[in-house]
């Protein structure tokens, strides 16, 4: 596509598909779907003991994943206040308290408009929310 640059971040968790972290078209940047993975696949929030027991914190995952998509938008010199569209997946609506919560920490009524929907899983079983952005950024002319 002419015009648009795509963008696979090396300090990032590699995405599980043949698709970028994001795509810059025009004046518009679409960040993918995002989680807490990190770049050595473990994930924010997720902690084990030595049984074996799991413990998933969506705050965690939240501060992470709005981190991480911060972290991307920089890359195209842009920042969480040029989110224009956030579409959250959780896997359970009882972790919605949460996520909104900290969304609260770092948006308010003026932020982007948002899409909040309960899905039946994400690509590992640890992960608790994944969010896909669009921000607007003009570009040089």
């Amino acid at each position: 596509m002419s015009g648009s640059e795509a963008k696979v971040l090396e300090d990032k968790a590699t995405p599980r598909g043949r698709y970028p972290h994001a795509k810059r078209v025009g004046d518009f940047i679409f960040v993918s779907g995002t989680s807490a993975r990190r770049p050595d696949n473990t994930i924010e929030g997720a902690e084990f003991d030595a049984m074996g027991t799991t413990k998933l914190d969506i705050r965690i995952q939240t501060r992470a994943v709005l981190r991480h998509i911060a972290d991307i938008l920089a890359r195209f010199d842009a920042t969480l206040e040029n989110l224009v569209e956030i579409s959250a997946f959780l896997v359970n609506m009882n972790d919605f308290g949460g996520y909104n919560e900290v969304y609260a920490e770092v948006f308010d009524f003026d932020g982007p408009a948002r899409t909040t929907v309960a899905v039946h899983q994400l690509p590992h079983p640890h992960l608790l929310i994944e969010i896909k952005a669009i921000a607007y950024k003009p570009g040089p002319p």
